[in-house]
């Protein structure tokens, strides 16, 4: 496969697993897994090119961002987070850093100033671990712009916040009092 064959493959398989599996004709468990041969075959079918379980085991190990994980014995896979639909990906509470990062654009800061972050289409606001990661993500959408996240001071007074196995850390919302540009 071809990068731009692979790019394009794994944002398809992001849709499937983390917003519309009906797109393909399956359905996800309560976990958010698909049972990977039904995957495969929605796949081939819908795009209409033979689609295997070797080109599926390379996205998941080149896919930098680590958005999916297979079950031990490779018959389930699921995206890791950033779902829109409510599935239960088995997140662990912990304990967060003091400070967290969120990257947006510019064109989100006067709703993000007046309502925190929100979780919008998602299940969770996502933040990062570093600056650099959250220039990254805020990027894609134009001119990054960074907010600092009090972290701690959120989980000390109650927030939960949970650590996706890909290194993402999940939180319900942000309010505008625990954030800094």
């Amino acid at each position: 496969m071809t990068e731009n064959q692979t790019n394009d493959l794994s944002k398809f398989i992001a849709l499937i697993l983390r917003h519309k599996p009906q797109t393909i004709g399956i359905q996800l468990n309560k976990n958010g897994w698909a049972n990977v041969d039904e995957l495969i075959k929605g796949i081939s079918k819908h795009k209409k090119k033979p689609f295997s379980m070797e080109m599926l085991e390379q996205i998941v190990v080149e896919d930098e961002k680590k958005r999916y994980s297979f079950n031990d014995n490779k018959t389930l896979i699921r995206a890791n987070q950033g779902h829109s639909i409510s599935v239960d990906v088995e997140l662990k509470e912990c304990r967060p850093p003091e400070i967290l990062y969120h990257g947006t654009s510019e064109k989100f800061v006067s709703s993000i100033d007046h309502e925190g972050l929100l979780p919008k289409s998602r299940l969770y606001v996502h933040l990062s671990k570093d600056i650099e990661t959250a220039k990254s993500v805020g990027s894609r959408h134009g001119n990054p712009i960074i907010y600092k996240v009090k972290s701690l001071a959120m989980h000390n007074v109650g927030y939960k916040f949970y650590l996706s196995t890909n290194g993402v850390w999940l939180v319900q919302k942000v309010p505008v009092e625990y954030l800094e540009k």
